[in-house]
């Protein structure tokens, strides 16, 4: 059963360009975790403060590796220093998956 995580984190639009290279960073080491199948940021079009997160996992075993893996802690870490608040994500578990 894969999962996925999907929600949404808030940063001042000022501090936007700032965060840019924490979110690269971020995508590029989580895309290449094991049992990572999917995982972005988007900016919404109509509210430049707002992040869409989306991410596809494996399974438990492997987003519990995302978790513990150093670079979530470097991620976190930023946060205060750019404003980063109300973070709200929520975890799906997928049973089954068809095309539309």
């Amino acid at each position: 059963m894969s999962l996925i995580v999907a929600g949404t984190v808030r940063v001042p639009p000022e501090n936007l360009e700032a965060f840019r290279p924490h979110m690269e960073a971020m995508l590029a080491k989580s895309r290449a975790e094991d049992g990572c199948v999917a995982y972005s940021y988007a900016i919404d079009v109509q509210d430049p403060g707002l992040i869409r997160v989306f991410e596809v996992w494996r399974d438990r075993a492997a987003l519990d590796a995302h978790f513990a893996a150093p670079h979530l802690a470097e991620w976190r870490a930023a946060w205060p220093a750019l404003g980063v608040s109300d973070r709200r994500l929520t975890l799906y578990h997928v049973a089954a998956e068809t095309p539309l």
